[in-house]
């Protein structure tokens, strides 16, 4: 009888500390997690143009473009995605310059302000790292291997004003 109780209890205890598991399990990541990265973000000390864009979150995706213009030409592009790739596995998919898409899962968010992107098996970057410190300022770095050394390369941003470019109107 001794055994029966005492086998009827640790079944009893296990299970709840198995629901007590269950419930204290975080939610599933979504890309309203990133939000705060909508709107328009200027790159300081660049050429105008250069920047983000993002949109809102809807529909389980957050998208987004980057543009680098030097001497007054657009040198380099990216269109980006941020959703969920599988269940509870966020991910950035970015296609630099119409390439064929990159996946880098998120790794971690230490702050609900920072995300870490990654994917060890591309040489550079392999790390997308975007870290809100304001209301105004971001900062956004891409970390690998270039030419078998660690590189990091700084985005310092500012939030601007979206601005839909001009109308040519014919006379």
């Amino acid at each position: 009888m001794q055994r029966l109780i005492t086998t009827l209890l640790a079944a009893l205890m296990g299970m709840g500390a198995a629901q007590a598991a269950e419930k204290a399990a975080p939610p599933p990541d979504t890309v309203d997690k990133l939000a705060w990265l909508a709107g328009c973000w200027l790159v300081d000390g660049a050429e105008p143009g250069s920047g983000e864009q993002w949109s809102t979150a809807a529909g389980g995706t957050i998208l987004g473009t980057s543009r680098t213009v030097k001497g007054g030409k657009t040198t380099a592009f990216e269109f980006v995605q941020i959703r969920l790739t599988e269940p509870g596995q966020l991910a950035y998919i970015v296609q630099p310059s119409g390439q064929p898409p990159v996946v880098f899962n998120l790794l971690r968010q230490d702050k609900p302000n920072e995300f870490i992107f990654a994917n060890l098996d591309n040489d550079f970057p392999s790390r997308i790292i975007y870290r809100r410190d304001s209301e105004r300022i971001l900062h956004a770095s891409i970390t690998g291997s270039l030419k078998g050394k660690p590189a990091t390369i700084d985005f310092p941003m500012t939030r601007g004003r979206c601005e839909a470019a001009p109308v040519a109107r014919g006379k």
